[in-house]
């Protein structure tokens, strides 16, 4: 593991007129070069041709020498090299079966943003000042950076709700291996808890979504009368409806971070169940509630911040039925509805919080996946469907 790792120090900014207008017209040439690069990719593609990176990158140097495409040589062109090199990530992630085929940026629906590389900004004394630009973002730092960092990349962005944020990608030195601790833990995510911990501990389900269904509701019934177009009236609504969806994403993303850190911290060894949430968000009836649970953003946050402190994620395998399981005598029930959340074993008699009891066999079968060295962490998407923890079918005691 290396001593330091790189991490992304998001702060959010206010730009002048003249800073906005400029980084509007620079993610207005970031989409454009990507989706002609796309475009130009895929006819190649047609006539069983193949292009690269460095083939598009001369094409953008001839665009930028056309009357119509002349004013991609008013931006600075290391965003634009950089959409380039995200597309060619994109075909790698396509050809090597890891993403679907790239597709093409709307401008209504995509992500704004601009990454800069090193020659492409100045960073000193805190002040960044991006290429094309006479004076410094006014930017507002939450928290402090590494003593001594400096940036290498920095990403601009502006997100639906017209709050406009940047990205320092730094080397961290603070963050280091944590001292190995015996400590494991069993998660079972669910809805009416959050997480149910081995321990026993219940983390309670804060429903972000609900807490602001009504006041979104609304926003989204004043959107839907506004006249269709490009009117300020409905910019206005939309942008309302923005900032609920912002501040609903804010607060189950600080809520997540607290759980994953304090998880992470506390235990060397964390087991998790392999869920396939893009088919659980399926069920229309648990659709909504699933989606404010986050169990997918729960579940990266833990592994990267594993990574960084030196402790173990196990998945174990999806189908493992850790609920209809006893975690006592290792009998399995025949069929538990969601309504039953409190049971008793037939064979041992042991009464069994359903959550609880869950969590225990999650940790169980984690820890013997980690003893006969099957796989620890199993890819998220296997050509079968199947993370590589191999089940067996538990011995019935007589």
């Amino acid at each position: 593991m290396a001593t330091h790792v790189k991490r992304a120090f998001k702060y959010r900014f206010y730009p002048t007129d003249a800073q906005a207008a400029e980084l509007s017209r620079t993610f207005g040439c970031v989409r454009k070069v990507y989706n002609m690069a796309l475009a130009a990719r895929t006819e190649a593609w047609a006539r069983q041709e193949r292009v690269n990176y460095n083939q598009t990158s001369a094409m953008l140097t001839e665009w930028k020498k056309t009357e119509e495409l002349a004013y991609l040589g008013e931006v600075s062109c290391v965003p634009l090299q950089q959409a380039l090199r995200h597309l060619q990530s994109a075909f790698a992630n396509f050809f090597a079966k890891r993403a679907r085929y790239p597709r093409f940026k709307v401008k209504k629906k995509s992500r704004a943003s601009a990454e800069y590389t090193s020659s492409a900004f100045r960073f000193r004394d805190g002040r960044l000042t991006l290429a094309k630009m006479a004076d410094p973002l006014d930017i507002v730092f939450s928290r402090p950076l590494p003593e001594g960092a400096s940036p290498s990349t920095v990403t601009v962005s502006r997100d639906s709700a017209g709050r406009w944020f940047v990205s320092l990608l730094c080397e961290d030195p603070t963050v280091t291996p944590l001292p190995a601790t015996p400590a494991a833990v069993g998660i079972d995510v669910g809805l009416d808890h959050l997480l149910t911990l081995s321990t026993g501990e219940k983390i309670a389900n804060p429903r972000h979504e609900r807490r602001d269904r009504e006041r979104l509701a609304r926003a989204q019934r004043e959107l839907a009368r506004k006249a269709r177009g490009d009117g300020a009236n409905r910019r206005k609504a939309r942008r309302k409806v923005a900032k609920i969806h912002a501040r609903i994403a804010d607060r189950r993303r600080d809520v997540l971070h607290k759980l994953t850190t304090r998880l992470v911290r506390e235990n060397q060894t964390l087991v998790i169940e392999d869920l396939t949430v893009r088919t659980m968000v399926k069920n229309r009836s648990l659709a909504r509630a699933i989606s404010d649970a986050a169990w997918s953003r729960f579940r990266s946050m833990l592994e990267y911040k594993a990574g960084w402190y030196g402790r173990d994620v196990i998945a174990v395998d999806r189908f493992f039925p850790s609920s209809k399981l006893c975690s006592h005598c290792g009998t399995l029930q025949p069929e538990m509805p969601l309504n039953v959340r409190t049971w008793t074993c037939d064979s041992c008699g042991t009464a069994h919080d359903r959550d609880v009891n869950a969590a225990n066999n999650v940790l169980a079968a984690g820890l013997a996946v980690s003893v006969c060295g099957a796989g620890v962490r199993p890819q998220r998407r296997t050509p079968g469907g199947q993370s590589a923890v191999k089940q067996e079918t538990p011995r019935r005691e007589p």
